[in-house]
């Protein structure tokens, strides 16, 4: 009873304010509502000035009766009023208003050009520029393959004849008679359509099947929004300059035609296009939609072809018009990209503006054949002592990481990168399924080590589609085969392909191929074998560049025996494998001994580092299992205890921080010194401090055994009692 006491109240009250100051509540609600307009109104004038009109302009509108020519004075008072905004604001104009405005300026003039078919300007000369381009496109209309195909299966070919204005008797029946002829001679009848259609603004087009001959002014200016929109902004490039180069190029506009085939979206969902027509497209080709998204063919079928959509694939409606572009799938490629990070296609997103590329590469790319390569013999110095010591990579080599999650991989790969600084090797680092966080630390390291300079990170992470983590280490391996046949060494990183394996798994799935062991498809073998065969140490005739891959696999419970491991094992030369006991026990990094291998071997180290490192995996295989066997309190003798002694500052001396890479003369030095045992009476726990006194005592006293290092030279006995002798001092005065 209380609560509903207070209801009532309250309803009371409500009702008293209500007829006391409802009106003046209403007055209150209106007046903000006129002020948000008017601010909107304003604020619309600011953004783009040369769309409002002024009555405080100095042009003023003749007056005139005939609407037309009224039309045609608004229209020249709009391009001046555009020229006025450039003039006054040129000079201040940053580049990135420039970058955002281009757009609105263009669709400006567009809008100016179909304003002038819309006033009649052109119709006097509409009839006889329409059979100009029908001759034009009559002398160069063939049959293609898909069209032939279309014919022996039906008897008949569609042709459509559409214009912008109603064609006059001769002009049809020329293409009726033309058309038909044509395809009767194959067998076939035409099934003959024309229509008029005002968004052409100007002009006709003629489709044969597929295939369409485009002479339209819809379609110039589509070809002049892909020529602005590409064009290079540079900082001498003002809005005034801007307005000039896109009047140039509609004063160039001539009656030129485009061939292109056309096709039709069936359906649509989860970054999958499957769509019909365009019968002469190839696998790898670059499609476009109406909504201006791309995407890139990746299945062709009997009836219809699948698409994988680079971008939003929700603004790509069902039945709409898809556009073959004649080419493939490619990147951009250069010097410009380094210290860039870009997406799976090239574009940059780092907020640091437009790449200045002057070259692109497919990114399915045929590999150097055999005799196009040479033997893998120069190495490639990680600066990790473990890695260089015992598993050596060489440049061109295919070097696999491989291990449970967060075992170290990542860290390798990027400590490879860091230890490449002023050695003339260019780094390409591919994220695929990173989470965005962990590749902005990634590269926050790399810029904190001035690793940047050299590095491209190609990052395609978790919240971008499957089709972009499919195509981003293809992306990669062509930017790093631009600077390999220019001569150069290339280092790149997959991070990682069991991730990529999983989205070419879901691309697979989507688009209804049978899977096969581990619900991956059959072909994954054959994906990931021809991704790494494109790296390669090049012969000397071609100039002698490389490329070396370290692609990263994580397996589960370190189980390197399931399916997408075997596959990348069988085609790399070696794996480095990290091992997840080693890793928690504080072995950093926890690289396995017994199953981490290189098939290069010696070909890929220095002499002095494959001198001091011969017996160095057997040393640490035979000290792991004593120290198995005696775990369990078992007695040995002197002889064992020494060798356990000896074993555990040599697993100490490998042990080596993030983002520490050495040179291969301190690795060298280091395992020659602990290695024979010089060592053996240095406190376990003082081994950090020890190796930076040998370090600091060499550089500093010994500069001439320095420099005998590295040379990279065998040392003679001689050479390997000055260094003991050295060394022990350092371990006597420590």
């Amino acid at each position: 009873m209380e609560i509903i006491y207070y209801i009532i109240n309250f309803l009371i009250l409500a009702l008293i304010i209500v007829l006391l100051f409802g009106k003046k509540i209403i007055s209150i609600f209106r007046d903000r509502r006129i002020k948000i307009e008017k601010d909107l109104d304003s604020a619309e004038n600011i953004v783009l000035p040369v769309f409002k009109e002024s009555p405080n302009d100095d042009f003023t509108v003749e007056d005139n009766n005939d609407e037309a020519e009224y039309e045609k004075q608004l229209l020249d008072r709009k391009i001046k009023k555009l020229k006025n905004y450039a003039e006054l604001e040129c000079r201040d104009l940053h580049i990135s208003k420039l970058k955002k405005e281009r757009k609105e300026i263009l669709s400006m003039f567009f809008e100016c050009v179909k304003n002038e078919y819309e006033l009649g300007s052109f119709k006097d000369k509409e009839a006889v520029r329409n059979e100009r381009i029908i001759d034009d496109i009559l002398s160069k209309t063939v049959l293609t393959s898909g069209d032939l195909s279309y014919i022996k299966r039906h008897k008949a070919l569609y042709v459509t004849l559409v214009s912008a204005y109603p064609l006059s008797e001769s002009i049809i029946n020329k293409v009726d008679k033309a058309t038909n002829e044509l395809v009767k001679s194959q067998g076939g009848e035409t099934s003959f359509r024309v229509d008029v259609d005002k968004e052409l603004i100007g002009g006709v087009f003629l489709r044969i099947g597929d295939t369409v001959y485009d002479g339209t002014v819809k379609e110039q200016l589509y070809l002049i929004a892909r020529r602005v929109e590409n064009r290079q902004i540079t900082e001498e490039d003002t809005v005034e300059s801007y307005i000039e180069y896109i009047e140039n190029q509609i004063k160039k506009t001539g009656d030129n035609i485009s061939l292109y085939q056309r096709g039709r979206v069936i359906s649509v969902s989860d970054g999958i296009c499957w769509m019909d027509g365009v019968a002469d497209i190839m696998y790898g080709e670059i499609v476009e939609f109406e909504c201006g998204e791309r995407g890139m063919v990746l299945d062709i079928q009997k009836e219809r072809i699948g698409c994988v959509i680079f971008g939003r694939y929700e603004l790509i409606e069902s039945y709409s018009k898809v556009r073959r572009m004649g080419q493939i799938a490619s990147v951009p490629v250069g010097e410009a990209l380094l210290g860039r990070v870009v997406n799976a296609i090239g574009n940059p997103i780092d907020e640091r503006g437009r790449i200045e590329h002057t070259q692109k590469r497919p990114i399915e790319f045929a590999s150097p054949s055999i005799l196009d390569r040479k033997a893998v013999c120069r190495p490639l110095h990680t600066g990790i002592k473990a890695i260089d010591a015992m598993v050596p990579i060489g440049k061109g080599q295919r070097e696999l990481i491989i291990g449970d999650r967060q075992t170290g991989k990542t860290a390798i790969a990027v400590d490879t990168i860091v230890n490449q600084k002023g050695k003339n090797v260019i780094c390409i680092y591919v994220g695929i399924g990173q989470k965005e966080s962990t590749l902005s630390g990634l590269k926050e390291k790399l810029e904190a080590e001035g690793a940047m300079d050299y590095t491209v990170i190609v990052a395609a992470t978790a919240s971008d589609s499957a089709s972009m983590q499919y195509i981003a280490p293809f992306s990669a391996t062509a930017m790093a085969e631009y600077f390999m046949y220019e001569g150069k060494d290339v280092l790149i990183i997959y991070d990682d392909l069991s991730k990529h394996a999983v989205a070419y798994r879901e691309l697979s799935l989507l688009l209804q191929r049978p899977s096969g062991r581990e619900a991956y498809p059959g072909d994954i073998f054959y994906l990931h074998s021809r991704l790494l065969e494109r790296s390669a140490q090049l012969s000397d005739e071609l100039g002698g560049g490389s490329i070396t891959a370290l692609p990263i696999v994580e397996t589960q419970a370190g189980d390197i025996s399931s399916y997408i491991p075997t596959n990348v094992i069988s085609i790399t030369d070696g794996q480095i494998f990290l091992e997840s006991e080693l890793f928690h026990s504080g072995q950093r990094p926890a690289v396995n001994v017994g199953l981490s291998v290189s098939r290069v071997g010696g070909a890929a180290q220095t002499k002095i580092m494959k001198q001091v490192s011969s017996d160095l995996r057997t040393k640490l295989a035979q000290y792991r299992e004593l120290a198995e066997f005696t775990q369990f309190g078992a007695d040995v003798d002197d002889e064992t205890k020494k060798t356990l002694n000896s074993g555990e500052h040599l697993t100490e001396a490998l042990k080596q921080n993030l983002l520490r890479p050495l040179d291969d003369w301190k690795q060298a030095l280091l395992i020659f010194v602990v290695s024979n045992g010089l060592a053996d009476n240095i406190d376990i726990l003082n081994m950090n401090g020890f190796e930076k006194e040998l370090y600091n005592d060499f550089e500093n006293n010994h500069i001439e055994l320095v420099n005998i290092l590295k040379s990279g030279n065998k040392m003679d006995g001689d050479t390997a009692k000055r260094i003991s002798d050295t060394a022990l001092d350092t371990v006597k005065r420590f």
